[in-house]
């Protein structure tokens, strides 16, 4: 390897690198792709939601691991409110309700949103790894992890622009939770983009960081495709050798 390529990126060019990584967002997902074209059938479409729950709840014992960790106050202060926007507070119910609804929307019940009896082992496997990742990492690279931030609200604006159109059938009070995310992921980006910026300084540390987002694409993308291979092809865990 040549001098070159160990020098440091610039903040620019840092931020660059981190924005690349998009190409291995879940919305490339075939079972995403499909969902954003309308193509997923109803029970599909469920189990999508259904799974993602598993998701929804986790997020904020990850960010309770991050703040276990984090030494800094005024960090804290300010992470804190992931937790208040998926645990909810006074006035606001907060993402993980925002979720129920939605499940609720789809043609699901309560009680088998969140009762988690249709969370799929990858599906659990992937979301326990970050979860665990948050609580053993250094706070700075457990923090840095959550940068697909960066390309969430594209996601969420596919979904509010695209699901009236092909599946009229869900409730539109289902949608509370795309409709928060999008600016609660735009505020929440800047506070870790500034962090990771701050803190990866060297070009060593640099490319470590963008091991630990492709990491957490990885999660992402492995929760797709435990639900590609249950919902599109048929083949749940143990489908074939019966219950």
């Amino acid at each position: 390897m040549s001098c070159a390529d160990d020098k440091a990126w610039t903040r620019e060019e840092f931020e660059a690198a981190l924005r690349g990584m998009e190409k291995y967002y879940h919305i490339h997902h075939p079972y995403h792709i499909l969902m954003n074209e309308g193509k997923l059938s109803k029970e599909q479409l469920q189990g999508w939601v259904a799974n993602r729950f598993y998701y929804q709840v986790s997020i904020p014992l990850k960010d309770a691991n991050i703040l276990a960790n984090c030494p800094d106050r005024e960090t804290r202060s300010q992470w804190i409110q992931r937790i208040l926007d998926h645990d909810g507070h006074p006035g606001d119910p907060g993402g993980i309700e925002a979720w129920i609804q939605l499940g609720i929307a789809v043609g699901l019940s309560r009680e088998e949103v969140t009762s988690l009896k249709h969370v799929l082992p990858g599906v659990r496997f992937a979301v326990d790894a970050y979860v665990n990742f948050a609580r053993r990492a250094e706070w700075h690279e457990a923090a840095s992890s959550s940068l697909t931030e960066l390309f969430a609200p594209k996601i969420h604006q596919q979904r509010l622009d695209n699901w009236p159109e092909h599946y009229p059938w869900v409730d539109l009070e289902g949608y509370t939770y795309f409709r928060k995310r999008l600016t609660e992921a735009r505020r929440d980006v800047e506070h870790g983009l500034a962090i990771t910026l701050d803190w990866y300084k060297t070009r060593e540390q640099q490319d470590r960081m963008v091991q630990i987002l492709k990491f957490k694409l990885d999660v992402l993308w492995a929760m797709a495709d435990a639900m590609y291979m249950a919902y599109v092809h048929n083949m749940p865990p143990y489908f074939n050798i019966g219950q």
